[in-house]
């Protein structure tokens, strides 16, 4: 979650954010490593409960433990955990199905969908550049699937199940921030981050019902490493917002791609195709206008509250 500057000191923040992308890329990983054996569920339950002490430490270290535990809005957290709950549960199902830099490019197209529902839901308004943008993301988008659902595909096939988990957890992700961008007017970001471990880890055990199983010890510590490394990611990403904007740091989400390819060459022999590459290039230029659009918005903002604001 996003806080307030706390000193601006690019680097640092720079250095954090690609740091978390690359603990985020390789908790995947641990994850689709797993795939075989685990189901989702039990995935997201050890992802969950394993990140919630190193998020405990944190707050306790930082003195916001206090506002990590207070809440004035848990109907609030329950259904952003619903929500999260369900995309990370269909992210971990698609992990096992597609490569994983495809996955990964999916994924990019959250910030389309968000921009589309904050216009539904929220009443914004979309003006000509951000539905440029909008529309030149969905082109991406329907360039990466295509190969995948495109042709009379079977849902009964395996990589076009896996596109489809992919695309409804990437469309539940941008209903997630919908709902952050309310919760967020009573709750502190802590409690947030916090309260979002423990109702998945809670959840998730409703799945035991559909067949879990005792892992192997090496899946076991694949699991605990992965649910470690997803709260140390999440610390790593929230302290970066401390000591840089968002709109800065937002271009560096994208090296997730190069971790992905890396990643998934070495441990899985995949590789990227050229269609998926160019869908990603085109949802990712998209994401880039709605940046930059965001940012100039920013500026006009400040501006014009220099000019009305005595103090200012």
């Amino acid at each position: 979650m996003p806080q307030p500057l706390s000193s601006h000191r690019p680097g640092l923040a720079i250095v954090l954010k690609i740091s978390a992308i690359g603990f985020f890329s390789v908790m995947a990983a641990m994850i689709k490593a797993t795939s075989e054996e685990i189901p989702p569920g039990e995935a997201v339950f050890f992802r969950s409960l394993f990140a919630i002490p190193v998020i405990f430490v944190w707050l306790a270290a930082r003195g916001e433990l206090r506002h990590g535990l207070s809440t004035r809005n848990p109907r609030g957290h329950f259904w952003r955990g619903v929500l999260g709950t369900s995309a990370m549960g269909m992210t971990f199902a698609g992990l096992g199905m597609l490569p994983l830099p495809e996955v990964t490019a999916l994924g990019y197209a959250a910030p389309i969908f968000t921009v589309i529902f904050a216009a539904i839901m929220l009443g914004e308004k979309i003006r000509l550049i951000r539905i440029t943008a909008v529309v030149i993301g969905l082109v991406g988008v329907v360039i990466m699937l295509w190969p995948r659902l495109g042709g009379g595909a079977d849902l009964g096939d395996t990589a076009t199940l896996g596109a489809v988990l992919i695309l409804c957890a990437t469309i539940a992700r941008a209903l997630v921030q919908i709902h952050i961008r309310q919760l967020v007017q009573t709750e502190h970001a802590a409690a947030v981050v916090f309260y979002f471990s423990v109702t998945a880890t809670v959840l998730s055990l409703v799945t035991v019902f559909f067949g879990w199983v005792l892992p192997s010890p090496q899946n076991l510590f694949l699991l605990i490493s992965a649910g470690l490394l997803g709260g140390i990611a999440q610390i790593l990403v929230t302290s970066s917002y401390r000591f840089g904007p968002a709109s800065m740091l937002a271009p560096y989400d994208y090296t997730s791609m190069l971790f992905a390819i890396l990643i998934g060459y070495v441990w899985f022999a995949e590789l990227p195709t050229l269609v998926m590459l160019a869908g990603a290039v085109l949802v990712i230029a998209s994401n880039g206008i709605v940046v930059w659009r965001e940012r100039q918005l920013g500026l006009q903002r400040t501006k014009a509250r220099a000019v009305t604001d005595p103090k200012a």
